[in-house]
């Protein structure tokens, strides 16, 4: 009897569990697993699916999605990285300067976005969906005014 209740537990535990990335996301501090059961509603699209698999953000050279990045960043991240993501309160974000190195990938930099990060910069998951924090690094990634050598995420 002990038995079949464990084996129920662990089922009901499994079936509560998001499916897993072929990638793993961690917190940029923490190293902790990324839950993205906490993510805003809305971001569960195709392009997702498809950046959890492998890493790299559907979006980089699509025209439509980087205007969308752009009016997405405008309200949620131009208060502190500048509107043309010059840097403020937080670091520029267009040149080959990265806080966090990471950052110099598309995981890496969806990973600062959705967990947070030291100082000011916390966890985006409330504010945007995972969605939008692809059509934002989108266009982060189209401003780009550094070394192409260096933009890791274009390799």
């Amino acid at each position: 009897m002990k038995l079949k209740l464990l084996v129920v537990a662990a089922m009901v535990g499994m079936m509560s569990m998001p499916a897993s990335a072929d990638v793993e996301f961690r917190h940029a501090i923490e190293g902790t697993v990324l839950d993205f059961s906490f993510a805003k509603k809305g971001g569960n699209t195709p392009a997702f699916k498809k950046f959890i698999v492998d890493g790299k953000n559907p979006y980089n050279n699509d025209k439509d999605a980087i205007q969308e990045g752009h009016d997405a960043y405008m309200p949620a991240c131009s208060g502190c990285h500048g509107h043309e993501a010059e840097g403020k309160l937080g670091p520029g974000l267009a040149d080959d300067y990265w806080t966090y190195p990471g950052a110099e990938t598309d995981k890496g930099l969806f990973e600062i976005l959705y967990g947070g990060a030291k100082g000011m910069m916390g966890p985006q998951n409330v504010n945007l969906n995972t969605d939008e924090m692809l059509h934002i690094m989108a266009w982060i990634r189209s401003i780009y005014k550094g070394d192409p050598k260096k933009a890791k995420w274009l390799k």
